[in-house]
């Protein structure tokens, strides 16, 4: 099981060039992977690409560029670049994103989230392995009068969905490489996730999927005063019923309860029951909402846990 970080550079400086400085940290400190959201800000393929060259020890990925609001040629384009940019360390996330920002943001209607998924990511399968695509769906349309492909990108690229609730599993299972959730405990990923998706994928014949469990999570001594504010942080999901399903699911009631906040002691024993509920990888983020010392000590724990896994 590998073991990584997002990676949020805040602040006024360069953002570029921060993340690429706490990319450097995350590399020495013995992590495997580091991840890149993507809202309105910085491009992630982009900034996964300049942090794969700049630090080639690790692993980089997108969790997870929405589907609305883009195109299969275009993501393709981008995550292909980062893949030969990276030689092959590059992984794409994908999600259906939330009402809310879809049509706030690009004036779309948030409909048919599911089939627009399978859509998407079947053209961006024939695009991403082949560099062509004669795909004609309900709602995309995806073609090739030129090469899409990327020199350099020819291993294709891994595609991950951020896939909780079932007809998204469902989809993911049967159409890509494994799931990304967040916000599931243990407990839900056990009981409801990783079963949906990878009975899924074997109805497909497809491989076992990946399973990259997104966990919030700190290493701290104050753990009171550290999970009041991680209440606060992520109580924007609690309104999104596919999280607060999953929280739910998790034995949760608010999206803090999955949170993994705690000494060494503690946070290792909750990364070993990710990975006995089936997490094949366990990815931390909000590392550094307790301040740097925080964030350095378990960056420092996190490392330690992935090189123990690779013994």
């Amino acid at each position: 099981m590998t073991v990584g970080v997002t990676l949020s550079a805040t602040g006024t400086g360069n953002q570029i060039d921060a993340t690429v400085r706490l990319a450097e940290e995350a590399a020495a400190a013995g992590l495997r992977s580091a991840w890149f959201g993507q809202t309105f800000g910085a491009d992630s393929p982009q900034l996964a690409a300049i942090v794969g060259r700049e630090v080639p020890d690790l692993q980089v990925g997108t969790s997870a560029i929405p589907v609305f609001g883009r195109h299969p040629l275009i993501v393709s384009s981008q995550a292909q670049t980062a893949q030969a940019a990276t030689h092959g360390r590059y992984h794409l996330g994908l999600a259906l994103g939330t009402k809310h920002l879809t049509e706030a943001g690009f004036g779309i209607p948030f409909e048919r989230p599911i089939a627009r998924l399978r859509e998407f990511l079947t053209a961006l399968r024939q695009l991403t392995e082949t560099g062509t695509a004669d795909f004609h769906g309900e709602l995309l349309t995806a073609g090739t009068p030129v090469s899409a492909r990327v020199p350099g990108a020819e291993g294709g690229v891994p595609l991950l969905v951020a896939a909780m609730g079932p007809q998204a599993l469902r989809a993911s299972g049967e159409l890509a490489d494994g799931i990304l959730p967040y916000l599931a405990g243990p407990k839900a990923l056990a009981e409801h996730i990783v079963p949906a998706v990878t009975a899924a994928a074997e109805a497909a014949g497809r491989p076992a999927p990946r399973i990259v469990a997104l966990v919030s999570g700190v290493v701290t001594d104050d753990v009171d005063a550290v999970r009041a504010k991680v209440t606060e942080s992520l109580a924007f999901y609690e309104q999104i019923p596919s999280y607060a399903r999953v929280i739910e699911l998790s034995g949760g009631t608010r999206a803090s309860d999955v949170a993994v906040i705690g000494d060494e002691e503690a946070i290792a024993a909750e990364v070993r029951r990710y990975r006995d509920a089936g997490a094949t990888e366990v990815v931390f983020s909000g590392t550094d909402i307790a301040g740097e010392e925080a964030r350095r000590r378990t960056w420092a724990l996190l490392g330690e846990l992935a090189a123990g896994s690779a013994g």
